[in-house]
């Protein structure tokens, strides 16, 4: 499926705040699963937008809220993203609001078949990971996702903490794709994520890349490899269509 549609549109977000959002939707007859792509540090930029474009012409349902909206709004994604870095980041449970507003939107379109899922890069990744502890969600995808497991070093502003108590509260099937060579997470963080996974019973599946470091799905940054990339874009695509699909 190729036709798409995209515009930037408005939703409602964490405490019914106005939030400028991403949407991309497919043309085809029918109706879909919806995607929530959850943008990473550098923000609401162009690569995500296409990204987010990417799941419309796969046949899905794809909104990227831009989680920036109430510190920077309308500003350069490089500025916003500065300015909420400098700030400690996008708070855990604004961010859980924001997710659940999009969500709600995409289920209030015709063309949603109620099925929804979260896909996060960087940053995003341990977001996909808390949205997927906090609502319920048909599947969810964490790519590399710092800090899940682990707190930022000193010196970096971000004031957000590990997460992986949250496992029990897990609400579907989880796609991990990791870099063998990331610092954050590391392959160490890695393993303890799956451990408290396989110890609550949860279901999942990991993918671990040799010689790929942090962002290697970033097609415009030196950490691009285009091979983990591709096969990356493969698992994801598999596993939403086990769990996004009509039924």
């Amino acid at each position: 499926m190729d036709s798409i549609t995209a515009d930037t549109i408005s939703i409602k977000g964490h405490g019914g705040d106005t939030l400028e959002a991403y949407l991309a939707t497919p043309l085809g007859q029918g109706s879909f699963g919806g995607v929530v792509v959850i943008h990473h540090m550098p923000g609401y930029d162009r690569p995500t937008k296409e990204i987010t474009r990417r799941f419309a012409a796969e046949g899905y349902i794809a909104i990227c809220p831009n989680l920036y909206s109430r510190e920077a709004p309308g500003a350069d994604p490089d500025d916003a993203a500065a300015r909420v870095r400098a700030l400690g980041g996008v708070p855990d449970d604004r961010l859980v609001g924001d997710v659940k507003g999009a969500i709600d939107y995409m289920k209030s379109l015709p063309i949603s078949n109620g099925k929804v899922a979260t896909i996060g890069y960087c940053s995003g990744g341990r977001q996909s990971f808390l949205a997927a502890c906090s609502l319920e969600l048909d599947c969810a995808v964490d790519c590399y996702g710092a800090f899940v497991v682990g707190t930022p070093p000193e010196g970096m502003p971000l004031k957000v903490g590990p997460i992986v108590h949250l496992t029990p509260n897990l609400s579907c099937p989880l796609l991990g794709l990791f870099g063998a060579e990331d610092q954050y997470p590391t392959p160490e963080q890695v393993d303890e994520l799956e451990a408290k996974l396989k110890e609550n019973g949860k279901k999942y599946e990991f993918h671990r890349y040799e010689g790929a470091g942090h962002a290697f799905f970033s097609t415009d940054r030196p950490s691009f490899r285009p091979e983990a990339a591709k096969d990356g874009w493969e698992k994801i695509f598999d596993f939403f269509g086990r769990y996004l699909a009509n039924s």
